[in-house]
């Protein structure tokens, strides 16, 4: 609890991010303060703006911070606050483990408000025509919520980086968000017995 409590000390919550910026962009912002330990960008795909997480080595980190809010970063200037949580960790299950996986999330996007009528042959005609052969796509979506999401494998690289820019186009009724994916698209595996 203790060791919780220091890292949420050591944690600013910055808000108002442009879309346009990205997690590398945000964390050299704040490189002036101290070390960044991690940079977590979120945020509600229907919002104009986003919110970040950031977590320094040092309290200090934290504390000089606070003094960029107000700092203009793509289009907004982002606001920089005390955080009142500690960056939650990626399941590292998840994450690349090995360079095969990492280069596979370099070919990988990470898509979401995709409309619930869209399917995944929609999803892939769209990404083909736009931005090159897809290799792999999964469409996932469930009845919570009232959009899907996508992770979509090209077989190039540039594949990937050009789809970036397909944030906001309107695929179905809705405005897709694109963003580069932090795990592959790993093949299902078959799921163990649990003991």
């Amino acid at each position: 609890m203790a060791q919780r409590e220091e890292i949420i000390r050591r944690t600013v919550y910055v808000s108002d991010i442009d879309h346009q910026v990205t997690e590398e962009q945000l964390a050299g912002l704040f490189l002036s303060c101290g070390q960044v330990v991690d940079c977590r960008i979120c945020g509600d795909p229907n919002s104009v703006l986003r919110f970040a997480f950031i977590e320094f080595t040092e309290e200090e980190g934290a504390q000089a911070a606070l003094s960029l809010s107000g700092t203009m970063l793509g289009f907004y200037p982002v606001k920089v606050m005390p955080s009142k949580t500690a960056i939650a960790p990626v399941n590292l299950t998840f994450l690349p483990r090995n360079e095969d996986e990492r280069q596979m999330c370099a070919r990988t996007i990470y898509c979401t408000n995709i409309d619930k009528k869209v399917t995944q042959a929609d999803v892939k005609l769209f990404f083909e025509t736009t931005c090159g052969e897809v290799y792999r796509l999964r469409l996932l979506g469930d009845y919570q919520h009232s959009t899907s999401i996508a992770f979509v494998e090209f077989v190039m690289a540039e594949s990937a980086i050009a789809a970036l820019n397909s944030s906001g186009v309107v695929l179905g009724s809705l405005p897709i968000r694109v963003s580069p994916s932090k795990t592959p698209v790993r093949p299902r595996a078959p799921r163990l017995p649990s003991y």
